[in-house]
């Protein structure tokens, strides 16, 4: 039975084997109507990812959120993998931060997985009050029991790389978790390795700056973040900043799997480049570039050169394949990371984007492609927008991929998106030598939802995934 020696697996490979759980059925995404024009709340909805059933790629359960403009983002789990041998905890509900409202919604998933009901809701008063905090975005569940929550600023808006701690049984906000007067400017995104004592986190932009879209000479103001951060895991004090240069916005940040492993993988967004970062012989950290993707000279665009725009990156289970989105560009890579130091590419697919032919952009100088890609078409329909956020099944031969990347740079770069709605997707992966391919039969379009058109975000299985889950 799934769970039956507490929740999540003993090692990565065990997940990725199934040797709990068969293969996803539902998966839980975010629906956000922030930004698009709809007065209606955000929504967690449940898809049926079954090829087997007779709602295949449909959403079969929407749960309303009761407040307007929440801005839900990503989710995390109240026990997970880190957790594991104790039969005492369930993986039965969903940590669903709010981006702009700064609420905590607790999901209840355990009593009907197809029919998720809010369990709780944890107050924007409850961050400011306990915790000067404010914008909460990455949630993980922790070996204690307890819910570590990244924040990306204060409740007036200003940048603040601080956490929030929430009790894994009442879900009350316990405080912060980060211990000393020293917290880095920025926030966004973490990963832990408790093997090797550390913490990572990353930094977007400073809340009030980017709520509403992004002005590049932000970024020269210093309100866009360029650094990795790391922590004492045991003391919950800031060590080090690893500097990744003036522009980068690192955004999301993974381990390898393996808990003994001491390097990882951070994609920054506006450099276009993947970082490995690795803990040194004296052992502090420190970070080395090794992908970039170069940016295109365009015409018809907000600047002259439109970076790929690096969004979401994840690593395969067996810690063999990375991969990412170019959400600006259009598509989505997968390396070969088995020599870490020298991730090749392996597999590529475009899903729209931005330099598509036909549109509004012409490429004059473009350092990868000979010409700009066709658009996307999938079941008829014209896909707007391009490929942001991606889940690996556990076995890795399945990549599923969402489109909107936040509703306020949607609205931005992508207006069609917001007219019409994002999409989800499916690309089956080549395991043995690596490739990617589209699932020409699978399409989730959210322009068709009931309440109009709707930004449907990070996807979740109800058994866990290679984003949510950390082995100690």
């Amino acid at each position: 039975k799934c769970g039956a020696c507490g929740p999540g697996y003993a090692t990565p490979l065990d997940a990725m084997k199934g040797k709990y759980c068969a293969r996803e059925e539902i998966v839980y995404l975010p629906c956000i109507y922030r930004n698009t024009g709809v007065e209606k709340p955000d929504y967690l909805a449940t898809v049926d990812v079954d090829p087997k059933s007779p709602h295949y790629c449909q959403v079969i359960h929407r749960l309303p959120m009761p407040n307007l403009k929440d801005e839900l983002h990503h989710s995390g789990w109240n026990a997970c993998s880190s957790c594991f041998g104790d039969a005492t905890k369930r993986r039965n509900r969903l940590i669903l931060p709010s981006l702009i409202s700064s609420r905590i919604y607790v999901v209840d998933v355990g009593t009907d997985s197809r029919a998720p009901r809010i369990h709780k809701i944890v107050e924007p008063v409850e961050l400011f009050w306990k915790g000067n905090a404010a914008n909460p975005h990455t949630s993980h569940c922790l070996g204690s029991g307890d819910i570590l929550i990244s924040c990306l600023g204060d409740p007036s808006g200003n940048g603040k790389g601080g956490f929030i701690l929430l009790d894994g049984e009442t879900f009350e906000v316990k405080g912060n978790w980060e211990n000393g007067g020293k917290v880095p400017p920025l926030g966004y995104d973490f990963w832990y390795q408790p093997r090797h004592n550390v913490l990572m986190s990353t930094e977007w932009g400073t809340p009030k700056v980017l709520a509403d879209g992004f002005n590049p000479a932000d970024v020269d103001r210093g309100h866009y973040g360029r650094r990795i951060n790391v922590w004492d895991w045991s003391t919950h004090t800031y060590l080090q900043a690893i500097d990744l240069g003036q522009g980068s916005i690192p955004l999301e940040i993974r381990f390898l799997h393996n808990p003994d492993a001491a390097e990882g993988f951070v994609g920054c967004a506006l450099s276009g480049a993947v970082h490995r970062f690795y803990k040194t012989e004296k052992g502090d950290w420190a970070a080395e570039k090794v992908i970039e993707v170069p940016s295109k000279r365009v015409q018809g665009w907000l600047l002259p050169d439109m970076p790929g725009l690096i969004t979401d990156i994840l690593i395969s289970l067996d810690d063999r394949f990375l991969y990412f989105s170019n959400w600006l560009h259009g598509d989505i890579r997968q390396y070969d990371i088995s020599n870490t130091r020298k991730p090749k590419l392996v597999g590529q697919v475009f899903l729209g984007g931005s330099i598509t032919k036909g549109g509004p952009v012409t490429v004059v100088e473009d350092k990868e492609l000979q010409c700009q890609p066709e658009p996307f078409v999938i079941k008829g329909k014209r896909v707007p927008g391009g490929p942001q956020m991606i889940q690996l099944s556990l076995d890795g031969k399945r990549l599923y991929v969402t489109s909107s990347l936040y509703s306020g740079w949607d609205k931005q770069f992508y207006p069609d998106l917001v007219k019409e709605g994002s999409v989800m997707l499916q690309i089956d992966v080549d395991t043995e030598r690596g490739g990617l391919k589209v699932n020409k039969n699978f399409l989730v379009d959210f322009g068709k939802e009931p309440d109009g058109p709707v930004l449907a975000h990070e996807i979740r299985y109800p058994g866990g995934d290679c984003t949510s889950d950390i082995w100690m």
